[in-house]
């Protein structure tokens, strides 16, 4: 597929799981669709938890609230470590 015509924001797929903020798009295969709305929450989400303003446990039930889906503990923490480095 020629990049051009991938639409800003979209992300190769790279195994079965999809992350969280994406979701499928039937009509460019091989690539995954943001949801905007839940990548901000994320965002707002993983920078409290990683200035220690809230636990993870507080993370999920908010990303749960505003967004209607589930996220593990462990999948947060994987993905504050990814973005914003392991805490020592």
């Amino acid at each position: 597929m020629d990049l051009n015509l991938v639409p800003d924001g979209y992300i190769k797929r790279k195994t079965s799981t999809i992350p969280f903020g994406y979701e499928l798009d039937d009509n460019i295969k091989g690539y995954l669709k943001p949801h905007p709305e839940e990548l901000e929450v994320l965002s707002e989400v993983s920078e409290s938890v990683s200035a220690g303003e809230i636990s993870l446990g507080v993370g999920v039930d908010w990303l749960e609230y505003e967004t209607g889906k589930k996220m593990s503990r462990m999948g947060l923490k994987k993905h504050v470590d990814k973005v914003y480095g392991r805490k020592q």
